[in-house]
């Protein structure tokens, strides 16, 4: 049973995060009737926008996947490139996000850039790329970061920070002599998705929402503007 002061605290909280403002802005603006054909060209403008607008992070994204329990699984990752075939991103396949995508390969990313109000999200398959791809976006990294790739225990418990940074000095001396080193698990995912929402608020909270669908990847989008 909760105490009254754990009561109190549980009310202090729900009042402070209501009184924090939301949709601060300025935010965008947004016609869906002037949106274009292509969702990638609506992407791309959004994000050059937030870039533009010095949102930091702005092309980092949440890849939402499903467990090997049947729940959610969501993280936060790089964009490393979108283009026709859909947006790109790299996991360790021997971490767990990379055996959720092995196993069920769909998988769900959402961007945000709140200066703005913007939110993008998409769902659909995805594809793993070939070994050289793979390899060549692995060695576009910097050395530490191949680095900890190396290194191959992604949440696994931990001993020590003592025993992975040793690990790590290890890692980066293979690196060092040996430049043209990958790991094999180092996997470029390809998501193509089927459906896309943009979402612009609105401080009257009448967002604008336009999402874009399709039946499969060969097909031509269809837009259609959404309830709030």
């Amino acid at each position: 049973m909760a105490t009254k002061d754990g009561a109190d605290q549980i009310e202090n909280v729900r009042t402070w995060l209501r009184g924090l403002e939301v949709f601060a802005g300025p935010l965008g603006d947004f016609d869906p009737g002037d949106a274009p054909a292509d969702p990638v060209d609506l992407f791309l403008d959004w994000l050059r926008a937030a870039v533009a607008a010095g949102v930091p992070d702005a092309h980092a994204m949440t890849l939402s996947t499903v467990g090997e329990d049947g729940g959610p699984d969501a993280r936060v990752l790089i964009l490393k490139n979108v283009d026709n075939t859909g947006w790109q991103f790299a996991v360790h396949a021997d971490s767990p996000k990379g055996r959720q995508l092995t196993d069920r390969p769909r998988a769900a990313l959402t961007f945000y850039w709140p200066c703005q109000g913007r939110q993008v999200r998409m769902r659909g398959t995805v594809a793993p790329a070939s070994a050289e791809q793979s390899a060549a976006d692995l060695l576009a990294r910097a050395a530490s970061a191949r680095a900890e790739v190396l290194l191959g225990r992604q949440s696994d418990h931990l001993e020590s920070a003592d025993e992975r940074d040793q690990a790590f000095r290890e890692a980066l001396a293979r690196i060092e002599s040996d430049p043209g080193l990958v790991s094999p698990e180092w996997t470029l995912y390809t998501l193509a998705p089927l459906h896309i929402e943009f979402w612009q608020a609105d401080k009257g909270r009448l967002h604008n929402r336009l999402r874009y669908e399709r039946p499969d990847s060969s097909s031509q989008w269809q837009r259609h503007m959404l309830w709030p």
